[in-house]
């Protein structure tokens, strides 16, 4: 007698180097599902380099309705942005962040997909992040979300318990396998979700 399949991941997490294309894979696969199932509410965000000419000066959180706002930026200079956290040389605005992000990760009636694009360390700076990616993770809602690939071997904490949780597949990206990438992540997303 064959074994009963496993029900498809709720939980798609892509990884990868910076700049390997995360974002654009994020993105790409949210574009296709609203193309072919335009009625699912989709919630979430995702982060944008924020650049002046060729020099990459910032990040901005953009929800997927469409409002955006700082995340972190190298040309802060404020006195209250003093006391703000840093990740290299950028100074990360978390209370732009929260203000933006943590509404659209609650968990209400009707969700179909959530997207947050990334679990990083600049978000991870806000003390309500983290729960609040877990309670959605818990809540059965799917979720696709980008994190950062483990530095010196080193994983981020929060990162680590998504990318460890039970119900997690893991898709690490790299130039070659991108497109081969956003097929799989997309065709599990799919499966999820009857045709409408």
């Amino acid at each position: 007698m064959a074994a009963p399949s496993s029900p498809p991941s709720k939980c798609l997490l892509v990884t990868g180097a910076p700049g390997v294309g995360k974002t654009t894979l994020v993105m790409r696969v949210l574009e296709s599902l609203r193309t072919s199932h335009p009625n699912l509410n989709i919630r979430g965000f995702y982060t944008r380099e924020i650049r002046e000419g060729p020099e990459r000066v910032g990040f901005e959180v953009v929800t997927l309705d469409g409002r955006r706002g700082p995340l972190a930026s190298t040309k802060v200079s404020s006195q209250e942005s003093l006391r703000w956290p840093s990740v290299g040389k950028y100074k990360v605005d978390v209370a732009s962040f929260e203000s933006l992000a943590l509404p659209e990760l609650q968990v209400k009636e009707g969700t179909d997909l959530f997207i947050i694009d990334e679990v990083g360390k600049m978000e991870l700076f806000s003390p309500s992040f983290l729960p609040a990616v877990l309670n959605v993770l818990e809540s059965n809602v799917p979720l696709l979300a980008s994190i950062p690939i483990p530095k010196f071997g080193r994983d981020i904490p929060g990162v680590a318990r998504l990318r460890n949780h039970p119900g997690a597949s893991v898709f690490t990206l790299n130039t070659e396998i991108r497109d081969a990438s956003r097929e799989d992540i997309y065709t599990q997303l799919v499966n999820l979700f009857p045709k409408s």
